[in-house]
């Protein structure tokens, strides 16, 4: 089972040599940086998603198995009842 990092702030990455006329004020990388924010919390969301996921589809396979079970032993007792009510049948018809 992997973990992911948790999430953390980016700082956009200047390089005055490639983009010299960039600064954080500019709108284009407050734009880029609001951007990988919003992924940073669909990654997170996915995450946490996945998570659940996991959770509901063991709790499902614990009541499915819990209904079989409970399905087997009322189908016991259902057996158990209706041999009784022969007995008493049989035991009715002897005494009459």
């Amino acid at each position: 089972m992997s973990r992911l990092a948790p999430a953390r702030q980016r700082q956009p990455r200047f390089f005055p040599c490639i983009v010299p006329a960039m600064s954080e004020n500019d709108p284009a990388v407050q734009s880029i940086t609001e951007i990988g924010a919003r992924i940073d919390q669909l990654v997170e969301l996915c995450r946490r998603l996945g998570e659940e996921n996991r959770s509901l589809r063991q709790s499902q396979e614990q009541l499915a198995s819990e209904r079989a079970g409970l399905i087997a032993r009322n189908e016991q007792a259902r057996t158990r009842v209706e041999a009784m009510i022969g007995r008493l049948k049989s035991l009715e018809q002897n005494q009459a």
